[in-house]
């Protein structure tokens, strides 16, 4: 199979320092997650970022140029970053609705491709990128950061070690604060820009599951609704939305204003997942708790793993608890693995990501997830959503 297609994956954690050639990239959608491709620019690794698209340039042109240098392209156009020759590689962070077609024309452009997950939001969408990379033998790596969290290569080591027997079910509870913040403020809250938060929230998850225990979802059914944010006040349409502002202050959402026009998007969503290799596991994902947190729960034939927390802040240890012996109650197990605090984005996880992506551009392997992985993910969030959506019916989820 190309290497274009599906990249080989190798043991996570770490990339291994490589003498790489100097790459010059560029990113489409550079507010927002488009911070990321900031963050990569790191000239002293031969790393530059050389240009950037955004719809509000005057906004970050002084951060920009002043990191970047004077010569650095600023555009509102994306095609006119892509048509520049001088670059190798190209980030991809505008809104997901649009990430199929910009990839699709970076791959044209002959660009690498660093993309934000979701890969796209349909199943269809996926495919023509992957099939489009194969076929133009252009490179496209997907952002799926979460597989770099210490927390969740640690419960991988204690797996794959065989810490807990033979691995049956994994349950994951997302918690999710910020719904009220953000996602019902903006164009996450409509199925036309997303699919469902099912897809743009759990595609990370799904693709954590899928890669613990080694095995896709083949057949998922989904329950849930929108039961929250369709019942408090909206701005008028037409009305700019509001800048994102994460504010613990911000609650309870039943006190808050200013959602979007349209909201028809589930808040409180449930997945039971059948894997290929015979596990089991459920995603649970909902917008409106107190508390930010994702808890992974892995049982096997003989102990369970939980994590406490996924990334360690200097005022906050995350942890992973092991339990493996016969015991009544007990909050943290026979074994606790603290997980330290790292520098960098997301505990860490995107430094590391982005040394995987810039080291697959020199070569064909890579640790993070490949274009196969991220569509199951998608694939598998998609037809959830779907099934939630008439009547709880199962969908058989296919490889392309």
């Amino acid at each position: 199979m190309s290497t274009h297609r599906l990249h080989q994956n190798v043991p996570p954690g770490p990339v291994p320092e490589i003498a790489l050639r100097p790459v010059r990239f560029g990113v489409i959608g550079a507010e927002g997650r488009g911070v990321v491709a900031t963050a990569a620019h790191a000239p002293e690794k031969g790393r530059w970022l050389t240009a950037a698209c955004t719809l509000h340039p005057e906004r970050i042109a002084g951060e920009l140029k002043a990191r970047c240098g004077p010569d650095f392209l600023l555009t509102r156009d994306p095609y006119e970053l892509l048509a520049r020759r001088d670059l190798d590689a190209v980030f991809i962070c505008t809104p997901d609705f649009l990430h199929e077609e910009h990839t699709l024309a970076a791959i044209d452009a002959g660009k690498s491709v660093y993309l934000e997950k979701p890969m796209a939001i349909t199943i269809e969408g996926c495919d023509r990128i992957m099939a489009q990379a194969e076929k133009k033998g252009v490179k496209v790596y997907v952002g799926h950061n979460m597989r770099f969290f210490a927390a969740m290569l640690k419960m991988k080591e204690l797996v794959d070690a065989g810490r807990i027997g033979r691995l049956q079910a994994i349950w994951c509870r997302h918690f999710v604060a910020i719904g009220g913040d953000a996602y019902f403020k903006d164009w996450h809250s409509e199925r036309r820009h997303t699919h469902g938060l099912l897809l743009q929230k759990g595609a990370h998850d799904l693709d954590v599951i899928h890669w613990l225990a080694r095995a896709y979802t083949s057949r998922v059914v989904g329950m849930g609704k929108l039961s929250v944010y369709n019942q408090l006040p909206r701005r008028e349409a037409g009305a700019p939305a509001p800048v994102v502002k994460i504010d613990r202050r911000n609650w309870p959402p039943t006190r808050m204003t200013g959602f979007s026009p349209e909201i028809d998007v589930e808040d409180h969503n449930m997945l039971l997942l059948q894997l290929a290799n015979g596990v089991q596991a459920s995603y649970t994902q909902c917008h409106y708790t107190p508390d930010n947190h994702r808890n992974y729960t892995l049982i096997g034939t003989e102990g369970r793993i939980e994590n406490h927390g996924c990334v360690s802040t200097p005022d906050h240890w995350a942890s992973v608890h092991l339990w493996n012996r016969r015991t009544g109650y007990s909050e943290v197990g026979h074994e606790v693995f603290r997980i330290p605090h790292a520098e960098g984005g997301h505990g860490g996880s995107d430094p590391l990501v982005f040394d995987d992506f810039f080291s697959y551009l020199q070569g064909d392997r890579a640790a993070g997830a490949s274009l196969l992985d991220a569509r199951m993910a998608v694939a598998a969030a998609y037809l959830g959503t779907q099934s939630l959506r008439t009547g709880s019916l199962p969908f058989d989820v296919c490889q392309p």
